[in-house]
């Protein structure tokens, strides 16, 4: 339970509020428009009403939330700050990817529950439309409006009227048609299967949340869902004047005809401060790809992995950050993340990367990976870069036994992990709290990380030169893991916190996490990082 806490308790509670605020604003506003001034409102649609409204408070909720978890500039600098003070408030923040993705499912429910309601809804606006009966309260209430326009009730004004006219014809309509196609573009796109094998897709219809946003903020400017002014509340209340409906303005009566208008639309108001923010982070990342990049070496490893050592002006970097990287003459708008490998006291930042699509095999082909020849320094791509930013390997150091996990490519923070330890080691550095490192390497073969073999090796030496062969302790798995192996990677180290470090699949991750969170024994808690961009 104590581990459980330590890895999950704050996530939960956040999740938890996230909910609870989600269903208080659908609970408030679904009362909401079940009050006085929505009284006619409710003579034509019924419960509709109440369940179009509610979901739309839920969606501006959500919408203001599902931009900032992918503000990386703006992640980096609140990781920075708060690490200091909780290294498990830091953590939460890798999560961000996760929390953008529930906010987004959550996105899509409350549109589908919207978009429902507002069907029923012009259906019963049309009916009460071609009910043509002036004993009906519906059809008299459709009619207010009639002579100037102004204060009607019913947007579907005549009988002639096709519902699917109004839909292409009003603001409300069009906008709503627009940003629910170009949500389910987005959705659709971003399925693991797509992601992974088209991630070009993924990231072209991505982009279509700025239609999205655009149309959000107009959605509301049509006002075509009225209720009573408060005004005519007060000449005409439902309460007293419902059941007169038939002598509404006449001559002698006490209830004239009511008036109605549409709220002020609300959507700016809850999305308006995170486009800000997020404008702001395109810039910082504009800014960051201008500043000049020089490929001071490439080297191209077995099995097409390529190495690519760089320095910029003013790059700065901790153990285990990641950087995203951009190559114009593959593509002009196309990032990829890749884990930095090298160590932030080398002269340089490097990245390995695998070639493994098409964008990699443009890289790679630029960088004369398909030539036999070496690649003249002038003939190499430029290259822009954007970062670096955390991850949860930054830590590593805050814990006095570490055990890192790498499965396959997932190795590669641990790459400038070791050689930062080294490097802290020959400085004699004291603020280097670790004592005891445990590294798996899960992979079916090594053939493709070769240049990771030879780094432990020269570890290995090293640490052996230096009277340290007990500091690293490194297993190597060549055949495919099994679960079952996963459940036997525990270390018993008496009353100690165990910083636990994965970079591999989300199996792996699982089954290693419920390791974590079941065993406790022996003093040992295990705290769970995984990377996660």
């Amino acid at each position: 339970m104590g581990n459980f806490a330590a890895n999950e308790g704050l996530s939960v509670f956040v999740i938890l509020v996230w909910l609870g605020i989600n269903a208080y604003l659908f609970v408030q506003f679904y009362m909401n428009f079940l009050t006085e001034r929505w009284f006619y409102t409710r003579v034509l649609l019924g419960d509709a009403l109440s369940w179009a409204r509610a979901p739309a408070a839920c969606l501006n909720f959500n919408c203001m939330l599902i931009l900032l978890p992918v503000c990386r500039n703006l992640l980096s600098f609140l990781r920075g700050s708060i690490q200091c003070c909780s290294r498990t408030a830091a953590r939460q923040l890798d999560r961000n990817i996760t929390f953008h993705k529930l906010v987004a499912y959550m996105i899509a429910f409350h549109t589908a529950v919207h978009i429902i309601a507002h069907l029923f809804n012009f259906e019963w606006f049309m009916g009460a439309q071609l009910d043509r009966n002036n004993r009906s309260l519906p059809f008299v209430l459709s009619q207010i409006g009639n002579g100037d326009n102004a204060a009607y009730l019913n947007p579907i004004r005549t009988d002639q009227t096709n519902p699917t006219i109004v839909m292409f014809t009003t603001i409300a309509g069009l906008t709503g048609v627009v940003i629910t196609l170009a949500l389910i573009l987005i959705i659709t796109s971003s399925m693991e299967v797509i992601r992974r094998s088209y991630f070009e897709v993924f990231w072209y219809t991505h982009h279509l949340f700025i239609i999205f946003f655009i149309g959000l903020v107009f959605h509301g400017f049509g006002r075509i869902v009225r209720g009573q002014t408060a005004t005519s509340l007060l000449e005409n209340k439902p309460s007293q004047c419902a059941d007169l409906f038939e002598s509404w303005g006449e001559n002698g009566t006490f209830c004239p005809k009511p008036e109605f208008a549409g709220n002020p639309p609300m959507t700016w108001k809850w999305v308006v401060g995170p486009m800000i923010l997020y404008v702001c982070e395109r810039l910082v990342r504009f800014y960051r790809s201008q500043q000049k990049v020089v490929i001071t070496k490439v080297v191209m490893h077995p099995s097409k992995t390529l190495e690519l050592q760089m320095k910029r002006k003013g790059f700065r970097m901790e153990v285990g950050q990641y950087v995203f990287m951009q190559c114009p003459c593959v593509s002009q708008l196309e990032w990829h993340p890749f884990t930095l490998t090298s160590a932030p006291e080398e002269d340089h930042f490097s990245v390995h990367i695998r070639i493994v699509g098409d964008w990699t095999q443009g890289l790679y082909e630029a960088c004369g990976g398909d030539k036999n020849e070496t690649q003249e320094a002038w003939k190499l791509p430029k290259m822009a870069i954007d970062g670096p930013f955390g991850t949860a390997s930054e830590d590593v150091f805050g814990y006095e036994v570490v055990m890192l996990v790498g499965a396959g490519i997932g190795v590669t923070p641990f790459a400038s992990v070791l050689k930062s330890v080294w490097y802290k080691h020959i400085q004699e550095n004291q603020n280097v709290f670790t004592k005891k490192i445990y590294f798996y390497w899960l992979c079916p073969e090594t053939q493709a990380f070769e240049w990771f073999a030879d780094l432990l090796q020269s570890l290995e030496g090293q640490m052996t030169e230096k009277g340290m062969v007990d500091f690293l302790s490194y297993n190597i798995y060549l055949t495919r893991w099994k679960e079952t192996e996963a459940a036997h990677f525990r270390v018993h180290h008496e009353f100690t916190t165990l910083g636990v470090f994965l970079c591999g699949p989300t199996q792996l991750a699982d089954v290693l996490e419920k390791q974590c969170l079941s065993h406790s024994e022996a003093g040992v808690k295990f705290i769970f990082n995984k990377e996660n961009f």
